[in-house]
């Protein structure tokens, strides 16, 4: 930049991309600063190497603008995670579920973590049957990355979008807050077993 600038000839260009032909660096310099800008060498390796006249500070905070944004897209469309206890009640199922199914319509991975604690650990298996009525629920919107494993005290699966989804995904009707067919959860007695508040 500027005076670093060892070049015999450079081609310059100005800040509104026109060419200004091929000159020393001491005369584009100079024209640069006539206009209170900066000579930057933007193709060192072109045959003239190519420079070009900009605010070389205006410069800089636009591409450190443009890669937070390209951080910040590639972190929304990362791994997001879903937590979930095995005596989650209805409501707060769907809740968690129609979150996943957001993240996977924005094209982001989730990782559902079911955590127990204390005596949960005995039932894991209700950790299991969620996981599972997740995953079916989930149906067209997604697909399994990594099957449900116990890490810890916790278990875990990761859901990833359907990768031909597109807008189709969107489309896929949700399941209902109540449906009849959802599978009961294992320590619930079947509806034909229920005869009398006193038995």
């Amino acid at each position: 930049m500027n005076e670093r600038i060892r070049a015999r000839e450079i081609r310059v260009i100005d800040e509104e991309g026109n060419q200004l032909g091929i000159m020393v660096p001491f005369e584009a310099l100079k024209t640069a600063r006539s206009q209170g800008l900066d000579l930057v060498e933007v193709a060192p390796t072109a045959n003239p190497p190519v420079c070009r006249i900009i605010n070389y500070g205006k410069y800089l905070y636009q591409l450190s603008k443009r890669q937070h944004e390209a951080r910040k897209h590639q972190k929304s469309i990362g791994l997001k995670e879903v937590k979930m206890r095995p005596r989650t009640s209805a409501h707060d199922f769907e809740t968690k579920r129609n979150k996943v199914l957001d993240f996977l319509e924005e094209g982001a991975k989730v990782k559902v973590t079911v955590m127990f604690r204390g005596r949960e650990n005995a039932h894991r298996d209700l950790g299991f049957n969620m996981i599972e009525r997740l995953i079916q629920e989930i149906g067209e919107n997604g697909q399994v990355e990594a099957r449900p494993r116990l890490e810890g005290p916790n278990l875990t699966t990761i859901l990833a979008p359907k990768k031909a989804a597109g807008k189709t995904a969107t489309a896929s009707p949700r399941p209902a807050p109540s449906q009849p067919n959802a599978p009961l959860p294992p320590q619930a007695k079947p509806a034909g077993s229920q005869e009398s508040s006193g038995g």
